[in-house]
């Protein structure tokens, strides 16, 4: 099985307006992500919880190297979010230690700094292990080199850009390096489930069966946006509200509309397994499409153990501000948990990343 199998081209929602071309990750400092916690740390508790920032590593490796530091099982380290490796990352690990007096805080501190090359920017106490989604999102400031032609020039087609994508929102595809080096994770995800490939490592048999869940995922949106129907609610779509993040099927395709128009609500797209919740009607018809070409069934997926969710289809940009800078485009903004910066940005550079 080949890579070749498998689509990773997504369309733009900008296609019709120009990009700025231009390269980013010149230097992990030009990519900085920012966790925002979803609440306070109590300063009471059994887990310790680490704010540090990094640069050049993994998530993954980053929780092995605090397990090793604190002598502790790996499945006692928790976060919230996978951040890139090659980027400054700011981020918060939570340790389950058990009780420590608050004035050895600063031996810990030391401890960590001596073992691993970060920065430690606070550690409290907490009542609970901190869990994957355990955030609000993300805050990012990134820059974009080597642009083409005039800075004046790109800025202005950036802006034009920003405010479409302020008006309507993004698609929200996952990111290419949930895939892995042209697209390997998905492709061995896809065999795992088909029986063709086995994987004893049981963290990185869920990681290569959640990549090719995410391609399908993508692959449902991308038919959607080529569509025309990224800004339309259909009946039997599984909507969610961005407040509570309620989610029910559309019967109401008018009332459901406007809400949709008015950002109280958005379709989601599946990510498909034996718990997903499954659209109906046109909605129903475009999940099973993409299974069908995919020659994959829910039954396969069910027998693979991949459980299935709904995932938000359009996500809300906010915070977005542009910038020219000496040595290209600077762009800052937040997006909320679950969806990819390298996914605005191909919308402003117009390739893909």
């Amino acid at each position: 099985m080949t890579n070749e199998k498998f689509r990773m081209d997504l369309p733009c929602l900008t296609q019709d307006l120009p990009g700025v071309g231009g390269r980013i990750r010149e230097k992990n400092e030009y990519f900085i992500v920012e966790e925002v916690p979803l609440y306070e740390t109590s300063g009471e508790g059994e887990h310790l919880y680490v704010n540090l920032t990094r640069e050049g590593m993994t998530t993954r490796d980053t929780q092995k190297k605090l397990a090793e530091i604190f002598d502790v099982d790996l499945e006692r380290v928790g976060c919230a979010g996978m951040k890139d490796k090659n980027a400054r990352a700011t981020q918060t690990f939570s340790i389950e230690i058990g009780k420590t007096e608050s004035e050895s805080l600063e031996d810990v501190e030391e401890k960590i700094t001596e073992n691993l090359p970060v920065t430690v920017n606070w550690l409290r106490m907490h009542t609970n292990k901190l869990r994957a989604g355990h955030l609000l999102g993300n805050r990012f400031t990134i820059k974009i080199t080597g642009i083409e032609g005039e800075l004046i020039v790109a800025l202005e087609k950036a802006r034009a850009i920003a405010d479409r994508i302020m008006e309507r929102g993004l698609p929200n595809f996952y990111g290419p390096q949930r895939f892995g080096l042209n697209g390997e994770n998905v492709s061995k995800g896809f065999n795992i489930i088909q029986g063709n490939y086995n994987e004893e490592d049981k963290w990185l048999r869920r990681l290569l069966i959640s990549s090719y869940q995410s391609y399908l995922c993508n692959q449902y949106l991308a038919k959607r946006v080529e569509s025309g129907f990224f800004d339309k609610i259909l009946k039997g779509d599984i909507a969610k509200k961005y407040d509570t993040g309620g989610l029910f099927m559309v019967e109401d395709l008018a009332a459901e509309q406007s809400r949709y128009e008015n950002k109280e609500i958005s379709f989601t797209a599946p990510i498909y397994g034996s718990k997903m919740m499954q659209a109906r009607g046109p909605s129903g018809e475009m999940e099973a499409g993409v299974l069908k070409e995919a020659e994959m069934s829910m039954e396969q997926l069910s027998n693979a153990g991949a459980n299935g969710t709904r995932r938000l289809g359009r996500v809300l940009v906010s915070d977005l501000e542009l910038k020219g800078i000496e040595d290209g485009l600077e762009v800052k903004f937040f997006l909320p948990k679950g969806a990819f910066a390298t996914i605005l940005l191909r919308e402003i550079m117009k390739k893909d990343l």
